[in-house]
């Protein structure tokens, strides 16, 4: 759930990147990272990530990132497996898709090198919910038509938002934790190849 919305950051961030050049983009995945943090016990912080993305932009516009929740990687593997048996409901809910009609951004890099900070409309779906959001992404365009796009702000998603939240209950009794957070901060930073 926590990657998923992170990868919804960065798929938003993406789509608001480019018209650098009229072509099709493809997400970059060991290049890429989507982050999410967990807080247990009130006050423990630790940072995870996931390592399998999927994305595409085209020049029409249609933006979209396919994250595999069973790549969730927390450093812990019994953890990865409790998260994804749990939390993501992964049998079921393999994947979590993050999409954005980006037309209207695509004007706003006319040349490499350049930046642009936007806030972007996207809509993620994740476990079988689906929610808009607005993302604030740094957008920048390479000499050679390669796009980055980063978090400007973290990215908030609710376990409610999702109906994620008994299974995070369910993390918390299997770890005997007092607490777990049930709103993780989400950051991302996608590269995107011109094709």
């Amino acid at each position: 759930m926590f990657k998923t919305l992170a990868i919804i950051g960065l798929s938003l961030s993406s789509v608001a990147l480019s018209n650098a050049a009229h072509a099709d983009w493809q997400l970059v995945n060991d290049k890429s990272q989507l982050s999410f943090v967990s807080i247990k016990k009130d006050s423990i912080a630790e940072a995870h990530h996931f390592t399998n993305l999927e994305g595409t932009l085209s020049d029409s516009g249609a933006f979209s990132v396919n994250i595999d929740l069973t790549s969730a990687e927390t450093l812990i593997p019994i953890r990865n497996e409790r998260l994804t048996q749990f939390v993501f409901e992964a049998a079921k809910f393999p994947h979590a898709v993050l999409t954005a009609d980006l037309k209207k951004q695509l004007s706003n890099i006319k040349k490499p090198g350049q930046h642009v900070l936007k806030e972007v409309d996207a809509q993620l779906d994740f476990h079988g919910n689906k929610k808009p959001l607005k993302i604030n992404v740094l957008v920048s365009s390479a000499e050679n038509g390669d796009l980055s796009v980063s978090s400007f702000t973290p990215v908030i998603v609710n376990s409610q938002d999702f109906g994620v939240t008994e299974g995070v209950k369910k993390l918390q009794q299997l770890a005997g934790l007092p607490a777990v957070a049930t709103a993780v901060p989400v950051t991302f930073a996608l590269t995107l190849k011109k094709q």
